[in-house]
């Protein structure tokens, strides 16, 4: 069977990013401020904070970048601010802000995608003088990666937290739901990494 034509690349840009972006989101449904918010590794690795992060990355990238500014004040980001300001989420900034932001930035990224050629550039003023150009293809590729490499780190992050996983609710993308499946296939995996520990 022939796969069929696909629409094209803005088209397929923008369903990846989509489709990304919502998975990132998913990982705050049906928990609680604190868990939201809670950091779960050494370096503060929080699901707010990566949504906040990431509102940041598609307002700069896909907005600042090709002169598309989106008039969202972004103090966390601003000369002077603390470091990783933007990783998470001050008791003062609720979810509903967060989220909201991120909504913004989705809808201000695709205007910029769908307004310009992928061939237009702009210039990244974050990066080096000389080294600092881009096009609006190469841009959207690296927000798209950064957006799922923030989902896996949220994926994590919430299966840590109550054992949720998946790409989204009603299709997680794994192989079982079984409890007992799973707590088997830990146990294999970790069987292997001792045996392999062991060997001469």
């Amino acid at each position: 069977m022939t796969p069929a034509p696909s629409p094209g690349p803005r088209t397929d840009l923008l369903r990846c990013l989509g489709s990304a972006r919502e998975a990132l989101l998913w990982k705050l449904d049906g928990l609680c401020e604190y868990d939201v918010r809670r950091p779960l590794t050494p370096t503060g690795t929080n699901l707010l904070g990566l949504v906040k992060h990431a509102a940041g990355i598609e307002l700069g990238y896909l907005g600042d970048v090709f002169g598309r500014p989106s008039g969202e004040e972004l103090p966390w980001l601003a000369e002077g601010a603390e470091p990783n300001a933007d990783m998470w989420a001050t008791a003062e900034e609720s979810r509903a802000d967060i989220v909201g932001l991120y909504r913004r930035a989705w809808a201000h990224a695709d205007a910029t995608v769908e307004a310009l050629p992928l061939t237009a550039v702009g210039r990244v003023p974050w990066w080096p003088d000389g080294q600092d150009e881009v096009t609006l293809h190469h841009a959207v590729v690296r927000v798209l990666g950064d957006t799922q490499r923030h989902a896996g780190h949220a994926d994590i992050v919430r299966e840590l937290m109550d054992g949720a996983a998946g790409l989204r609710s009603g299709h997680t993308a794994l192989p079982s739901r079984d409890p007992a499946w799973w707590a088997e296939h830990r146990a294999r995996v970790e069987r292997a990494a001792r045996e392999a520990r062991e060997e001469p």
